[in-house]
């Protein structure tokens, strides 16, 4: 266990500020000695196609640095995810694709506090609301539109990045003895190792299109021309790290899309194009895209999966999610922990994912599967305010 500072009690020295390949160095040997330690970044992406890293918070039970990743290579830090050492986070679910891009690899163990206040009947807390319920620390608010990528940082920027991770460890350590006397810290273990093994890689671009609003009502050609041209605008702003919206934006994508042009003079006529995307480096490029998008063969045309069910089960998921929503409060689990409407889906499309097997499975997946077969039954009690899933005494 690690020490529990709190409002009243010690706090670690100054966080050391580690801008040098030595004093990088210095760190990694540290960190290669210790069994956990605390993890946070700030990195900016409003005007970069993949958001960049600004700084590195780590802390460990005898201290806590703030690593500039603009002036050092931070690549070695590898050597440390490497180890079987658990890094704790909170929300980190951005952090792990940020650090897979900056650094090559993942931790072998993560402890995602967020992840784990779920299972302690919490709900999804800020860090701040955290902090205040488990050690008893009221930490600072930041500025939201604080810019990390300027130097110097100023003392009052460092003390708020430092204080991301400061209470870290201890915050994970209140958790753990929480999940521990419910017996559910396998589950949130469990959920943790999970989240870290999701697929980070670039999605293909051919999928860009699924992110237009109402692609699933385009038919015909337009279903190629939107997963061309919408796949030439995710290739153009990665090339020039920029955000998509930067190369095209999405009311003049609708437009190219709706209207199919064929030259530089149809392409003008539609709102939202400018001046930029009429060049003559630019303009056939999307006339291209629309060109070989419509003359896309069905079975080229790369589609979402689908998200919904058998219209005949409609009104049995309706309500099967509803029992799971008060399954949840039951449980004194965050729904979204317990069960997403994609794991319902999932379950009820092919008996199969996150509801089938682990502890979810013997909570709500076979008890929803009995009900699909026939087993079980839904009922009111309680005056109609509650629903209860018995077997069927049929």
């Amino acid at each position: 266990m690690h020490d529990n500072p709190t409002a009243d009690g010690p706090r670690r020295s100054e966080p050391r500020w580690v801008d040098t390949r030595g004093e990088l160095d210095a760190v990694i040997a540290e960190l290669l000695t210790v069994d956990e330690y605390a993890l946070d970044t700030e990195f900016h992406g409003e005007r970069t196609y993949y958001p960049t890293l600004a700084l590195l918070q780590i802390a460990w039970p005898n201290g806590l640095a703030l690593i500039d990743p603009l002036a050092v290579d931070i690549t070695p830090l590898g050597a440390v995810f490497d180890t079987e050492a658990v890094m704790v986070v909170h929300a980190g679910d951005q952090d792990m694709t940020i650090l897979q891009r900056a650094i090559g690899r993942l931790p072998r163990r993560i402890f995602d506090t967020q992840i784990a206040a779920g299972f302690c009947g919490l709900g999804t807390p800020s860090l701040l609301n955290l902090a205040e319920k488990i050690v008893r620390v009221e930490l600072a608010k930041g500025d939201r539109l604080t810019d990390w990528t300027k130097r110097p940082l100023s003392d009052a920027q460092r003390r708020y990045a430092a204080g991301d991770v400061e209470y870290l460890l201890s915050i994970a350590d209140g958790l753990r003895r929480r999940l521990t006397q419910s017996g559910r810290l396998a589950w949130a273990e469990g959920e943790c190792d999970e989240r870290l093994r999701r697929d980070r890689e670039r999605p293909d671009p051919r999928t860009a299109w699924w992110k237009i609003k109402g692609h699933r009502q385009l038919r015909g050609k337009a279903r190629g021309v939107a997963q061309e041209v919408a796949a030439w605008r995710e290739l153009r702003a990665e090339a020039r790290d920029i955000p998509t919206r930067f190369v095209v934006s999405d009311m003049a994508l609708a437009g190219i899309i709706a209207r199919a042009p064929r030259t530089r003079d149809d392409l003008a006529s539609i709102r939202g194009i400018d001046g930029r995307l009429l060049r003559d480096d630019v303009a056939p490029e999307i006339l291209g895209a629309v060109e070989r998008g419509a003359a896309l063969e069905p079975d080229a045309l790369v589609l979402a999966p689908r998200d919904d069910n058998d219209r005949s089960l409609g009104p049995a998921v309706t309500v099967i999610a509803a029992w799971l929503s008060q399954r949840a409060s039951e449980l004194d689990l965050e729904a979204s922990v317990l069960a997403s409407r994609a794991d319902l889906t999932e379950l009820v499309n092919t008996g199969a994912g996150r509801l089938a097997s682990g502890w979810r499975a013997s909570l709500v997946g076979e008890p929803i599967e009995a009900l699909l077969h026939g087993r079980a039954v839904l009922g009111l009690t309680d005056g109609g305010r509650r629903l209860e899933l018995r077997s069927d005494s049929r």
